[in-house]
């Protein structure tokens, strides 16, 4: 499907979906959403963020007024959940049986979260969960193989 994703009839691309889960983890974190945190997370300039709150707000994921509060819809929230769980499930995976270091797992997360497919995050999940459970041994000597060998930036 490349870079969208299909909710109920509503096509909604990469780049929403990263607005969806910026807002998600502001809310989280501080409790409000607003365009300056947005924008300063994403990098973005404000009139970038209040074009994308409109488009969002019109497949019904965000309830957005001019200079009022930003709410996630129900729907829009569940999208964001999904997406941010994907996020921390790759970044783990990465970090804890590829041995990727930290900051690369974060940013490889990232980008994958918006074109891995539920079924293939279910299955990493569950390989995880055998690997760590299973074979603990041949794990611990893979990443101690691997430590020190990334190449340097």
């Amino acid at each position: 499907m490349g870079n969208l994703t299909k909710v109920r009839s509503v096509t909604v691309s990469k780049r929403e979906e990263e607005y969806l889960e910026t807002m998600y983890i502001l809310h989280k974190n501080k409790g409000v959403i607003r365009i300056k945190d947005i924008a300063r997370t994403m990098r973005v300039k404000p009139p970038s963020v209040v074009d994308a709150l409109k488009r969002l707000a019109e497949k019904g994921f965000v309830e957005y007024e001019k200079y009022d509060r930003i709410l996630l819809t129900e729907e829009g929230k569940g999208l964001a959940e999904t997406i941010y769980s994907k996020h921390l499930l790759l970044t783990q995976f990465f970090i804890d049986i590829l041995g990727i270091p930290p900051e690369v797992a974060e940013q490889d997360a990232c980008q994958f979260e918006h074109y891995v497919h539920e079924i293939t995050v279910r299955r990493m999940r569950e390989f995880a969960r055998f690997i760590q459970e299973q074979c603990p041994y041949v794990l611990k000597q893979f990443l101690k193989e691997k430590q020190g060998d990334e190449p340097s930036e």
